[in-house]
């Protein structure tokens, strides 16, 4: 331990002589003494202002200590490939190629959605699956050691060996439901290669990454040979390195970006300069505009296109963030200011490290007086009040307890979700996965903020569930601190 505290000093002092003023030195110190208390091996970081970027690396590369992280290093963008994505698909919107609103059937050809008893009489469309309310399934993916058999994507798709995912398929009405969807981006990925006829990663390169000046970027997997010396390896929560490094990800769409934080800076100030109408190389103002409006509000209040979206006015801002298999990284922007931040790991981390520094960017840098709106630090007390209570309430949903799971509920969940629905997609969704095999908390972290939900105290739990049928769930379940003193369930879903 006393190696890495050495080395992460010498790292930290290198930086100080390369960025001026005490509000970076406090912000330099912050970060590594988070990164000590939480064993996180490296960090790059990229500041935004006013269209430029500052960028700054914390650690190293993999456990050795040997390599330092640069602006050049690569990490696995996770989720945060969806974003990217999405800007590349919206510019075969523009250029009338595809549409938002058609039939996603109808630009298919090497696998089609299969069509059921949900798709009678909506479609799954592109809108439908950028704003995650297309009802297919498959909340992420788990990607694959370097080494065993990938999928193709159509096997992916069908969840037909080697994939290690299950189908991807409709399973509520499209339009009738937000739930967050991998799987959809891995039908809009197989649709864009049918259109344009040409790789995935090459098209994105082509239409994305290079006008954008993303140059350490690529969404090619396995990752090329050549760019292994740039790329970090990947770190579990409890400190294991990932297998072979890092895992390979067919599914490219959702998760397959290897990039760095300045790139994806460069990706934010794009967005940004699209949406107040200055010049890109990719998309207009109007269908920026398009992407940073949120497409159902009677659903969700903060989708747009590929981005979730806060705040009004200065406080306005479309963020992201993703995990990989030993990465994590997120992305905030505030257009109106000209203010945003991309932080990136080697790790995974369920302490709230990146939510912390992006709070404490917000207030160092003075983000339109945006100086909150991430979930805070550690609380053991209401963590184990709370998953006392979690535990009780998932007992009740597993005995078909549903309309009393729905009445335990907090405030806020009710006013999300009404009690035929909650019943109705519980009955659907979960009596299939079988008869409760084991649960297991994985994680539990506390916070007085949390994205999308009003101010309060919360705990976002996450529970590994099997089945007796040998179906395998992840289980997401945040309960608030109500206004009776109880712990009682703000929302819940299931990977």
């Amino acid at each position: 331990m006393k190696k890495t505290h050495k080395k992460m000093f010498v790292c930290w002092v290198v930086l100080c002589l390369c960025v001026a003023g005490a509000r970076a030195d406090e912000v330099d110190g912050i970060i590594t003494d988070r990164m000590r208390e939480d064993n996180i091996i490296g960090l790059s970081l990229a500041i935004i202002h006013d269209g430029k970027i500052e960028a700054r690396c914390y650690g190293f590369t993999d456990e050795s200590h040997d390599t330092p992280v640069t602006p050049a290093t690569l990490f696995q963008a996770g989720s945060i490939s969806k974003p990217v994505a999405a800007f590349g698909v919206l510019h075969l919107v523009q250029d009338g190629q595809v549409s938002l609103d058609a039939d996603v059937n109808s630009y298919l050809r090497s696998w089609k959605v299969p069509e059921n008893e949900f798709t009678t009489d909506k479609k799954v469309t592109l809108r439908g699956i950028l704003s995650h309310s297309a009802g297919l399934t498959i909340h992420g993916f788990a990607g694959y050691d370097r080494g065993e058999p990938v999928p193709t994507l159509v096997e992916v798709l069908n969840g037909t060996r080697p994939a290690n995912s299950s189908p991807i398929r409709v399973n509520v009405v499209p339009g009738t439901l937000w739930r967050y969807s991998g799987g959809g981006y891995v039908v809009m990925q197989q649709m864009i290669m049918d259109v344009t006829k040409e790789p995935f990663p090459k098209f994105m390169n082509d239409t994305v990454l290079e006008p954008l000046g993303m140059t350490n970027s690529t969404y090619a997997q396995p990752l090329p040979q050549v760019m292994w010396p740039a790329a970090a390896a990947g770190h579990y929560a409890d400190g294991r390195e990932v297998s072979g490094r890092w895992h390979v990800y067919p599914e490219m769409a959702p998760a397959g970006l290897w990039t760095t934080s300045s790139d994806l800076a460069r990706f934010a100030i794009a967005v940004q300069q699209a949406y107040e109408g200055i010049s890109n190389p990719v998309l207009s103002r109007e269908t920026a505009r398009q992407m940073l409006t949120v497409q159902n509000p009677s659903l969700s209040k903060s989708d747009g296109l590929g981005l979730f979206l806060d705040g009004r006015g200065r406080t306005f801002r479309f963020w992201h963030d993703g995990r990989n298999a030993g990465f994590d990284a997120l992305m905030v922007e505030l257009p109106e200011a000209g203010k945003g931040a991309v932080i990136m790991i080697n790790a995974n981390d369920d302490h709230g490290l990146l939510d912390d520094v992006m709070g404490i960017i917000a207030k160092e840098y003075d983000w339109a007086g945006l100086t909150s709106g991430f979930i805070g630090r550690t609380n053991a007390a209401a963590e184990k009040a709370a998953t006392v209570a979690a535990f009780k309430w998932l007992a009740e949903i597993d005995n078909g307890h549903y309309a009393q799971s729905w009445q335990d509920a907090s405030s806020f969940f009710k006013s999300v979700v009404s009690q035929q629905k909650w019943e109705s997609d519980l009955a659907t969704g979960r009596r299939p996965l079988g008869i409760l095999e084991s649960r297991k908390l994985e994680s539990a972290r506390y916070g007085t903020k949390l994205r999308r939900m009003p101010a309060g105290k919360y705990v976002l739990m996450r529970f590994e569930t099997s089945f007796a049928n040998k179906e395998y769930a992840i289980e997401t379940v945040t309960f608030t601190l109500d206004k009776d003193g109880q712990w009682k369930p703000a929302g819940y879903w299931t990977q």
